[in-house]
């Protein structure tokens, strides 16, 4: 799972939770795929995204290095552009689990897929 998806997952359906947002990311295996450079992709997709929640993702899996906090003055900036693109959508988490902030249960992922499957009595 890249984390570009994980920035947009979340546990709403759950019962009794509200927001579900951000999943918490443990991985047991990372693997870092190289994908061609595409700078118009990667800033066009920043504004959609989370940037706390990504970084602190990337932070959580030991990828955060050379990574700003926030997005201040970033525009137009290559080296920025090739590490937030880096973080994105190279770095994926093959083996572990996230988690719902609100509940605590615990989404695995296998083979980079995180299996969101609710059983009917979870569903709201």
């Amino acid at each position: 799972m890249k984390l570009i998806t994980h920035n947009m997952l979340t546990s709403k359906c759950l019962k009794g939770v509200t927001t579900g947002y951000p999943l918490a990311i443990s991985a047991t295996d990372i693997k870092i795929t190289e994908v061609d450079f595409n700078p118009e992709f990667v800033s066009r997709v920043l504004p959609k995204l989370d940037w706390q929640v990504l970084w602190n993702a990337a932070d959580s899996l030991g990828h955060s290095e050379g990574l700003p906090k926030t997005l201040e003055n970033t525009e137009g900036d290559q080296e920025f552009l090739k590490k937030a693109h880096r973080v994105l959508l190279e770095v994926e988490v093959e083996e572990g689990h996230l988690t719902c902030p609100e509940s605590g249960r615990q989404f695995t992922i296998t083979k980079g897929i995180p299996n969101m499957l609710l059983t009917e009595a979870e569903v709201q």
